[in-house]
């Protein structure tokens, strides 16, 4: 454990150094915190020794040599004059972040395989950052005293990190769980995961001020009261409201604090980790700025602004970023009438972004609750992104996504990337899902690694899955379901 030996001041560390951490591999180790002015710091970690004096405003900051990915245990120790602190069983192997709302933070514990998994943990060298965020659990009613006093960038997340044993892996997000077990088995080094997934969360919370000020676009999130700013989220603002509305201990220009106001799971989460390198980041999100038509349509510019941000702030201008696309679910229970939309252009997106992937979860949705149970093959998904990508791995990375479609001679003839072996559908059952108007349904044929569509007259578009909770059952011959979408005919 962390040993303080306490003095007149403290060297103190950011919240994510803990015994049980894990440092990326092939990258300088970078090790930073705060003392007294102008105070010499020392500071060992493997074989080497490396000195510092503090700056003027306190801080400090040291770096070491890159090491190769490593599950033998390592010892960082942290000197001063007046106190000091060690942090033990620190591993070297790929740092992971996890970020966005509920269905990344939703707990392995709570799904659908939990009972089979436990007694096939991945085991030690699957580390995770999974901390306890102000108001988790907590709906629509106000905070507490206590959870009002901690509502502050420096009081936000509290944790530390652990192995992936029992009891406290049943905690650990779901995703980032069988994400990080397929890593682990397939390159046998160390993974890390730093979740920092908040329930309910909408994407401008992960983007800082700074950023979102500086984009034309966007600037207007940041401006007045954001609990009674329309550019943002109704959903967002009134459950804010809800929370800390008349009894808020921190604000600023821009109102009271809480973990859906622009930039602040940035300024509490993302900022004092930047120094930190990581392998890359894993994101699902979307529901909370899937609501409203005007939400809907930016989204695509705010994802994209958020990993610029990221690889700017890392500065790895190839960080891997890996989306979840939005599952199923049925409108007349949740506000998802605008969820084909927003699975499209989130599809779209991966023609604009490089070193990108997105798992598609339509398949396994829930048509009564926005919290699909099954998410292990979400996992599974985004970490063949990760295995093709970033670990050379010959493996097919996604399911069937529309290249084109054409009519000629009374049939639109779709044409599909990843098709692997072929189209197919579970138990060779006629295609579902396909429309020419995105409600009434039409037969679609496959025809090796394309779908023919037979209709007498041109259409304008041809739709798949268009409906909340799609009846698409299209996939390739990996089993990986085609994205749900909509395509101009040629």
């Amino acid at each position: 454990m962390a040993l303080h030996l306490t003095g007149y001041s403290q060297v103190t560390m950011p919240y994510i150094f803990s015994d049980n951490m894990v440092l990326q591999r092939d990258m300088p180790i970078v090790i930073w915190g705060e003392y007294l002015p102008g105070e010499i710091v020392q500071v060992k970690f493997s074989s080497e020794v490396k000195e510092v004096e503090t700056s003027a405003d306190s801080s400090w900051q040291v770096s070491f040599s890159a090491l190769p990915g490593n599950a033998v245990p390592r010892v960082l120790s942290v000197y001063t004059k007046t106190d000091s602190l060690e942090y033990s069983n620190i591993l070297i192997g790929d740092v992971w972040l996890l970020a966005g709302q509920s269905n990344m933070e939703w707990s392995l514990g709570q799904e659908m395989h939990y009972e089979t998994e436990k007694e096939q943990l991945a085991g030690s060298a699957l580390r995770f950052y999974n901390p306890q965020y102000v108001g988790k659990g907590i709906y629509g009613e106000k905070y507490s005293e206590e959870d009002l006093e901690k509502l502050h960038p420096a009081g936000f997340f509290r944790g530390s990190w652990e192995e992936s044993a029992l009891p406290q892996v049943a905690k650990l997000s779901a995703v980032g769980y069988y994400f990080g077990k397929e890593i682990l088995q397939h390159e046998n080094i160390p993974v890390g995961l730093i979740n920092l997934a908040v329930g309910g969360a909408p994407i401008e919370a992960f983007i800082s001020e700074e950023t979102l000020l500086k984009d034309r676009k966007f600037r207007n999130k940041i401006s007045g009261n954001w609990l009674e700013n329309d550019e943002l989220p109704v959903w967002v603002r009134e459950r804010g409201e809800q929370n800390v509305g008349g009894v808020a201990l921190y604000s600023n220009q821009t109102g009271a604090n809480h973990a859906y106001k622009p930039g602040f799971i940035y300024e509490s989460g993302v900022k004092p980790i930047v120094n930190m390198p990581i392998k890359g980041v894993l994101w699902y999100q979307g529901e909370s700025n899937a609501q409203e038509l005007p939400r809907v349509l930016e989204y695509p510019q705010l994802q994209k602004l958020l990993i610029k941000s990221y690889r700017e702030k890392w500065h790895q201008n190839s960080l891997p970023f890996y989306w979840v696309q939005l599952s199923s679910i049925d409108t007349t229970n949740y506000k998802s009438q605008y969820w084909p939309l927003f699975r499209n252009l989130q599809r779209l997106l991966l023609q604009e972004i490089k070193h990108a992937g997105m798992a598609v979860s339509s398949d396994v949705g829930n048509k009564n609750d926005v919290h699909p149970r099954n998410k292990k093959v979400i996992g599974e998904r985004l970490a063949r992104w990760a295995l093709r990508n970033d670990y050379n791995k010959n493996i097919e990375v996604s399911g069937p996504l529309p290249i084109g479609a054409s009519y000629s001679q009374g049939k639109v003839i779709i044409n599909f990337a990843h098709t692997a072996g072929g189209l197919k559908t579970p138990g060779e059952e006629a295609v579902q899902g396909f429309s020419l108007n995105g409600k009434h349904p039409v037969p679609g044929i496959i025809d090796g690694t394309r779908i023919i569509i037979k209709t007498s007259q041109k259409p304008e578009m041809i739709y798949y899955g268009w409906l909340p909770y799609s009846s698409g059952n299209l996939m390739n011959s990996e089993q990986l379901p085609a994205s749900t979408f909509q395509i101009g005919v040629d």
